[in-house]
């Protein structure tokens, strides 16, 4: 007896679930972040290799090795806090801008190496996570 009404709703929830998926613009991946905002100085595989590396002071870092520095695990939460711009180093004196207005995006709960789920802006998760990808097998 209900499945007629249901059956004849279903268009609706199929469509009204596209418009609701498209609500706002595309936020860019992780990858893309990078490439936008890191490769720059840090080179497109994360070896510190980039175009402007040559004109800094002070070599970037090679991402390929975060994990191999941290006895095999990848140091979420620390290179989280130096993109976003947390750990500014001595005096507050960085080398690596604080990119953390550029990534404003909405939060998600993420553990961040520390079993604790933390509310983080998606894109920063998103930048970490292709960070992970980078790492020296």
């Amino acid at each position: 007896m209900f499945t007629k009404p249901l059956i004849a709703l279903l268009p609706l929830l199929v469509l009204g679930a596209c418009v609701l998926g498209q609500g706002g613009p595309r936020l860019p991946s992780g990858a893309e972040d990078f490439a936008d905002y890191c490769s720059a100085c840090h080179g497109v595989g994360g070896k510190g290799d980039g175009e402007m590396a040559l004109n800094l002071t002070r070599r970037p870092a090679d991402l390929t090795g975060l994990s191999a520095r941290n006895g095999g695990a990848f140091p979420t939460t620390p290179a989280m806090g130096k993109i976003w711009g947390y750990t500014g180093g001595k005096g507050g004196a960085a080398v690596m801008p604080n990119f953390g207005p550029l990534l404003e995006s909405d939060l998600v709960p993420y553990d961040g190496g520390d079993g604790i789920m933390t509310p983080t802006p998606l894109r920063l998760v998103q930048i970490a996570e292709h960070l992970k990808t980078l790492q020296a097998k």
